[in-house]
């Protein structure tokens, strides 16, 4: 039941279903009969939030368990908060429309650095501290755990959380809320309760380490102080076919950008693209038999109504049961008409089937991803894809009917020339003579290639955490002149302003010291700041100089093999021996075999305890 206080509002907001709650599948408990209840906050808006995979799956892990409760939040609009604000509401979870200062636990899932100011937004709005330290040693306020991707270097926000939690969450999450029940129930404060996590496998407490820096600016050393512990390993799902995931999503009344069913079919990746962090804070390879995703997928279209089903992953293509799963899933999904979707997909392994049974239901564009133009180029970031792969891709695509295809790229690259950004262009015109060089070709219609380019982020345990980011003045050269090399009509070029991927990256390799800078944007009108209209940066630049900080510091300079990096303290799994070797070869255009071929000694294989390509169910 909406109260009434808030239900006045929502017809004066646009897109109200973001603020009502009620959806179907949303679960709903009398929170005088459960023990813990968990805010599971997306720092971001409802439409964003409600399509991410995550959420769905710590959402049923944690409501699974009946004396817990787990409720979502998202950040509202502009408009909104300004309603809130008006009539004293505070943030609030959708399902009982509590505030979240009323909650114990307020978790954040981090997917992206520009909302670490939105994160502060959503605590200001629900009547939280901002820093860990002004929320006192009692239980007076929520505990505020962070979670995510950007938690593999968490220190630019570390003064704002209590605990990380590194890696997987579905069996670390219910761990820590046990402990916390634990430590309530012994009496005991919450210091001791943060000690006491940070002994937990996989959970950092960030206000139990303490940081030096050299007269350069770098990092002198990281310390642990009250017996925590020297080194945070991330935790993993070892037996990922046997994991707990939902039966059913929560379904939006309104529009979300990603509206249908989802599989998570596999974990981690075996390619090793330099650029790539998800490819390395996600190892080591795990997948999901094909009885397993044919029996989760029939059991969400069932229950949610959905009438199109995701295969995610890093790259699909590289399960090795595809074509299993693929054919066990056709029956059902044709007599359904339900479509299935396959959105990584690699050049190297596509086929004439796979096509087949993608554009069954539903005829689609293909996106594919060769990140370079030039060979040399691809080879130096050990993206191990050739120029008549991707021929060989288009022409299977044309064949079947495909008269789109979408080419992704990054611009900025390690050892990267005017030439490579040529390439890219002569690349596209290249898949456009193929089409039109085909006399099996879809007839009376033309092609499109849509090339986009983002401009590239050096990103914590990659091969190119060492790597200087282009400056400003650099992106732009590159783009001016990858529009002008473009003469065809049927190559359609798109990129983003740069300076927004530049913030990115200070905040991606940023240390401690930031904290400052992110609470000053934010109190600067700092929010919501992954949409462009939202994002200032001069507020970064400003922040930055009040306190003497040189954001090209954290840029565009280029890290020693030896220098103590911000996250050092952090393991996930992959070694910075390893990491190190693989950028000495990108220098020499030198590529690694995958997983599948070769062991290069990653270190992820200890999380399992064996070699990764050795993995069985």
């Amino acid at each position: 039941m909406i109260p009434e206080k808030i239900d006045k509002l929502l017809l004066k907001t646009q897109k109200p279903a973001r603020y009502s709650g009620g959806e179907m599948g949303s679960v709903i408990k009398n929170k005088e009969d459960v023990d813990l209840r968990f805010a599971f906050c997306f720092p971001d808006l409802y439409h964003v939030g409600m399509s991410h995979l995550g959420l769905k799956i710590l959402y049923s892990v944690l409501n699974n368990r009946p004396n817990y409760w787990c409720e979502r939040v998202f950040a509202p609009d502009s408009d909104f908060e300004e309603l809130m604000k008006s009539e004293n509401i505070p943030l609030y979870a959708l399902e009982s429309f509590d505030p979240i200062s009323e909650f114990d636990f307020v978790g954040f899932t981090i997917q992206y650095e520009m909302c670490y100011t939105t994160i502060l937004k959503m605590l200001e709005l629900g009547n939280i501290p901002l820093r860990s330290a002004d929320r006192g040693d009692d239980w007076d306020y929520p505990i505020v755990v962070g979670g995510g991707p950007c938690v593999c270097n968490p220190e630019p926000i570390a003064d704002f959380f209590d605990i990380f939690s590194l890696g997987e969450g579905e069996e670390a999450l219910p761990e820590l809320c046990e402990l916390y029940l634990q430590c309530r129930k012994e009496g005991v404060n919450k210091q001791e309760f943060l000690k006491r996590a940070s002994k937990l496998d996989g959970f950092y407490v960030p206000s139990l380490y303490t940081v030096d820096y050299n007269e350069d600016g770098t990092v002198k050393s990281i310390n642990s102080i009250d017996d925590a512990p020297a080194t945070i390993t991330k935790r993993i799902i070892k037996d990922f076919d046997k994991v707990e995931y939902p039966k059913g999503f929560v379904v939006p009344f309104t529009d979300i950008v990603h509206d249908r069913a989802m599989v998570e079919v596999l974990r981690g990746c075996i390619r090793g693209c330099r650029f790539c962090q998800a490819g390395y804070i996600y190892r080591p390879f795990r997948e999901k038999k094909a009885d397993t995703v044919n029996s989760q997928a029939k059991d969400l279209c069932r229950n949610t109504g959905y009438d199109e089903v995701s295969l995610l992953s890093l790259s699909t293509s590289d399960h090795s049961e595809l074509y299993d799963v693929m054919k066990k899933m056709s029956p059902w999904t044709e007599e359904k008409k339900i479509s299935i979707a396959l959105p990584s997909l690699r050049v190297d392994n596509f086929s004439d089937e796979m096509l087949e049974m993608v554009q069954k239901v539903r005829k689609t564009g293909l996106t594919f991803a060769p990140e370079a133009g030039s060979q040399r180029l691809r080879d130096a970031i050990n993206k191990n894809v050739t120029e008549d792969e991707l021929m060989r891709t288009c022409e299977i695509a044309f064949r079947g009917g495909v008269t789109t295809v979408k080419l992704y790229f990054m611009m900025g690259l390690p050892t990267e020339t005017l030439e490579d950004i040529e390439a890219i262009n002569n690349l596209a015109k290249k898949v456009v003579d193929l089409f039109y060089s085909m006399p099996d070709r879809p007839k009376g219609k033309g092609v499109e290639v849509s090339v986009s380019c983002s401009c590239f982020v050096p990103k914590p345990f990659t091969p190119f955490e060492f790597e200087p980011q282009d400056t400003y003045e650099q992106f732009r050269e590159k783009q001016i002149h990858l529009r002008s090399t473009v003469k065809s009509k049927k190559v359609k070029v798109h990129y983003h302003d740069a300076i927004t991927s530049i913030v990115e990256a200070i905040l991606a390799r940023g240390d401690r010291r930031l904290c400052n800078v992110v609470e000053e944007v934010y109190k600067n009108g700092g929010n919501l700041e992954s949409w462009e209209e939202h994002f200032d940066a001069k507020r970064w630049t400003d922040a930055c100089e009040k306190f003497n900080l040189d954001y090209n510091f954290y840029t565009s300079r280029r890290r020693t093999y030896d220098e103590i990096l911000p996250w050092e303290h952090i393991n996930y799994g992959v070694s910075k021996r390893f990491l190190v070797d693989e950028n000495k070869k990108a220098w020499q255009s030198v590529t690694s075999e995958n997983c599948r071929q070769k062991c290069f000694g990653c270190g992820a294989n200890k999380l399992l305890g064996g070699a990764c390509f050795e993995y069985k169910h």
